[in-house]
This record gives structure tokens, sequence and C-alpha cells, in this order.
């Protein structure tokens, strides 16, 4: 059993607090931006998008306000709980969720929207690090301590499949392989898993018909520029209109019912338009100082719950995001996984915050480095 940390050694770490405030004042200005011709012309509100975002920016700093001071290793009776909650959730999305887009994935709960996909995110990071800290003697082992950690995780895995979202289904495949590494999972072991989850990827895309489109139109968006390579020629020519510095803050053209989806998914195309290489870049770089501070704390936090509980959260967010800009700049196949706190969605805000609330409470205990 993991022995909790007798006293705070520290004070917060400032620069992941400082990162994060920056990171959500500039995703909310994005979200405007990217959003107020679409929200005018849609709901007659400019600032239909801007005030939700708000609203869920304060609802995340109150619940990073909450976990920063919840000391982290009480979170482990909850590991449980919030697992079946997450499993339960996504199955009454199923039933009876809210369709977009052909799709399940939100239910209207009090007059707000949640994904309850979210949800199962940091519930499955929290159950691994409480699970893996117990039985890091059964890691080493293929069939008594790997195995059973991607039966549970197949089990979100398959619910979120069923919306269907293949891109948040597979997010969840690569955080419990990053758990399964700082764990000290044998790299055999987890490389027969990637093989085998490489199989399982292709065969999923080939077995739908638009994935299999995406996959084609990944490889030659040219060859149906109205259809299935329409989203990555239009991020492209956003990408490329913002040379440099950028056509400057609100003056992207794509934004105008061009690009799908521009203050979610594509959200990092508006930037590059309007803010130009040197504003993706200071993006980017606000999203390496993170995940470098997050390592950090993982590295020196006080007991092994601690460790993985950092690892599972920056691996969460870190992955997120280089799946977004890989898909934004053409990079990999097109899949709709939203920016961390940058695109506009309030429950994915409000968790990724809180999240890094837990984080910060982590690094309060951080041994000295």
């Amino acid at each position: 059993m993991t022995k909790k940390p007798k006293k705070a050694k520290k004070p917060f770490d400032y620069p992941i607090l400082l990162t994060i405030i920056i990171l959500v004042a500039f995703g909310t200005i994005m979200v405007f931006s990217a959003s107020f011709y679409y929200a005018q012309m849609r709901w007659g509100d400019k600032y239909y998008f801007f005030k939700r975002q708000c609203l869920w920016a304060v609802v995340g700093f109150v619940a990073m306000a909450f976990t920063a001071n919840l000391d982290y290793w009480k979170l482990k009776k909850f590991s449980k709980p919030l697992l079946v909650l997450s499993i339960a959730l996504l199955v009454a999305v199923l039933l009876v969720g809210v369709e977009r887009n052909n799709a399940k994935r939100w239910l209207n709960i009090g007059g707000l929207s949640v994904q309850p996909s979210e949800i199962a995110k940091f519930a499955l990071v929290l159950f691994l690090a409480d699970s893996m800290s117990q039985r890091k003697d059964k890691i080493k082992y293929l069939l008594k301590g790997v195995i059973p950690y991607f039966l549970v995780t197949g089990i979100l895995f398959g619910l979120i499949m069923m919306q269907p979202n293949m891109s948040t289904a597979g997010s969840l495949v690569l955080l419990v392989m990053v758990m399964l590494f700082v764990a000290g999972a044998r790299l055999w072991h987890l490389g027969l898993l990637v093989a085998g989850g490489a199989a399982a990827a292709a065969a999923l895309i080939m077995a739908a018909e638009y994935r299999m489109d995406r996959w084609i139109a990944f490889w030659d968006p040219w060859k149906d520029p109205l259809e299935t390579g329409y989203q990555i020629i239009q991020s492209l020519y956003s990408l490329g209109a913002g040379g440099l510095f950028g056509m400057g803050l609100g003056e992207s053209r794509q934004k105008y019912l061009y690009i799908p989806y521009p203050e979610t998914d594509f959200i990092f195309a508006i930037i590059g338009e309007e803010l130009g290489f040197v504003g993706c870049t200071l993006l980017i770089l606000l999203f390496v100082i993170l995940i470098w501070r997050g390592l950090k704390i993982a590295i020196t936090a006080p007991d092994l719950f601690g460790c993985l509980l950092a690892a599972g959260i920056i691996g969460m967010i870190g992955i997120q995001a280089v799946i977004n800009i890989a898909v934004v700049t053409a990079s990999m196949p097109p899949t709709g996984l939203p920016l961390p706190f940058i695109s506009f969605g309030g429950s994915s805000l409000a968790i990724f915050m809180a999240s890094i609330g837990v984080l910060l409470n982590i690094s309060k205990y951080a041994k000295a480095s």
C-alpha cells in the first residue's frame, strides 16, 4: 500500500499554473475569433460560443482550485467509483444522448452539454494509477500484469467506439501504454501490444467506409477535394495563408464557413492563419513547457501513485495535443480531438483544468531536484 506523504514541502508549481492561465485565456480569445461569424449566422449571437467558453473556464478554475487543495492521495478511494460512473455515463449517452453529426457523444444534464468520454479519460488515469501502484510487482508479467489493464480499457474503448468516436477511443489505448511504460512494464510486452493495436486499428479503419475515406484522403486529399479531402485542404489553405506572422487577430478568411469546426477540431489552423508560424510555435512551446513540468513532477513525486497519476494526466494532455496538431497539419488522417485548453468544449476544458489541479497538488509534495 502506498504511504501518503506527511506534509507539503513547497507551494504549487507556478510555471504550470501560469502556463495554464495563459493557455485558457488565449484559447478563450481564439474561440471568439474563430466562431463569431458562424455563431452570428447560426444563432444570431456572435458571442454564443465565447460566452459558453467563459462560463466553462470559470467552472474549470473553480475545479482546479478545489483539486489543487485536495491532497491527491485522497483520490484513491474514488478510483473505482469514478470508473463505474464513467461506464454508466457512456452507456447512458448511447441510450439517451444527444445526436450530432451522426454521433451520440453528449448528455444534456441540467441544461449543460456534457461529454462522458472526457470524464472517462480522467477516470481511467486515476484507476490505473491506483491499481498499478498497488500491483507494481505484477506489471512485469503479461497475463496477470498487463492484460488486465487492457481489458478494463477495452470496456471504455468499446463503449466510446459505439458512439462512434475512434479518435478518443484510440487515445485511451495510447494512454494506458504510457502508464504501463512508466509503471515498469517490459518493453517487449508493450511491443506486442503495439503490433496488435496497429492491426486492430487497420481492421477498424477498413470496417467503416467513412474511416477508409479519411485514410485515402490523408494520402491524396486532391483526389476528392470537395468531399473527403475538403477538411485537409482547407486546413492547409488556412495555415499557408498565415505565413510567418499571420494575417492579424480576427482576420482569418477560412472561418467564414470554409473550414469545418474552426472553433473546435481545427482551431489550430485559424491560429496559424491569424498569428502565423510564430504564433503556432509559441503555442506549441507552451505545451512543451507544460509537458516538461508535468514530467518533472512525475519523476520527483514522493510515491508511485503520485508518479503514475502525474504521468497519466500529462500523458492525457500531451497525446491529445499532438494528435490535434498532427491532424490540422495533415500529418495524420483527419479525426475529431479538440486541442486541450484551446478548442471550444465545456466538459473537456473543465476536466482538463481539474486534472491540472491534481497535478499542482502533487507538485507540492514533489522531492527537490
